[in-house]
């Protein structure tokens, strides 16, 4: 409801989507969100950009003001178009310096831009209290889009992304997909001592999402794929580890 609204004031698409019973990726991870932050937690929300939830600005401002804090990291200067955060700072996760450490730090499709796994999972455990949670909500390595992506240059991805979600060139970033599998993120976290307690792949289909026909399409094959009991092959990752 915080995010569309009404029944009655539904656009097309979330009312395809409810009639097949599918959620989206960001659904999952901002419902995810809503449910760890509560009015004493520290949030640090890295590669923010000038949202914390693009598509959900609603629900943004609510946590924003619930939380006790929130900061965010992100060396473009889209951070200083965001006006939920209560600070700022414009630089990598690495170079940030801070005396606080935080409940709760959230990844919202960073760690495909990720080059240094080591470092920035060192940065987090030293940035993220005993007992705290890093949320990574990211694109898997394997899905289709992914493996396009990794072998195509930069200028393409910008206008596959300007064509099918209407992306604006200063918000599409290079990739490294060094951070994109379960295994990779296990190894990184478990070595900076984080324990994984929730792992899941969301399905993704939203690659045709601006067309009516073409989602409806895409949303039925999503259909076929889950009667046949098999994966779908667009997924995300959502990741949760808690620092021991």
């Amino acid at each position: 409801m915080l995010k569309n609204g009404p029944l009655a004031t539904w656009g097309w698409g979330p009312v395809l989507r409810q009639r097949f019973g599918y959620v989206t990726p960001d659904d999952w991870y901002e419902a995810t969100v809503f449910g760890l932050i509560t009015e004493t937690t520290s949030w640090l929300d890295v590669g923010c950009g000038r949202d914390v939830f693009p598509f959900n600005r609603l629900t943004a401002k609510l946590l924003a003001e619930r939380c006790r804090l929130l900061v965010g990291v992100d060396p473009s200067s889209n951070i200083d178009e965001n006006i939920l955060v209560h600070e700022r700072a414009k630089c990598m996760l690495e170079e940030y310096q801070s005396t606080r450490q935080f409940d709760l730090v959230t990844m919202r499709m960073v760690a495909e831009h990720i080059c240094d796994p080591r470092n920035a999972v060192v940065a987090l455990a030293r940035l993220t209290r005993r007992g705290g949670i890093v949320a990574v909500y990211t694109v898997h390595k394997w899905s289709p889009a992914s493996i396009v992506a990794a072998i195509t240059p930069l200028p393409v991805h910008v206008l596959a992304q300007r064509l099918l979600w209407q992306s604006a060139a200063r918000d599409i970033f290079p990739t490294a997909y060094r951070l994109n599998t379960r295994a990779n993120l296990l190894y990184h976290f478990s070595r900076a001592g984080f324990t994984e307690f929730s792992f899941s792949y969301l399905d993704d289909c939203r690659s045709f999402a601006r067309w009516k026909v073409m989602s409806h399409m895409e949303l039925m094959a999503w259909k076929t794929f889950k009667s046949m009991r098999l994966s779908y092959p667009e997924r995300c990752i959502l990741a949760l580890y808690r620092k021991a």
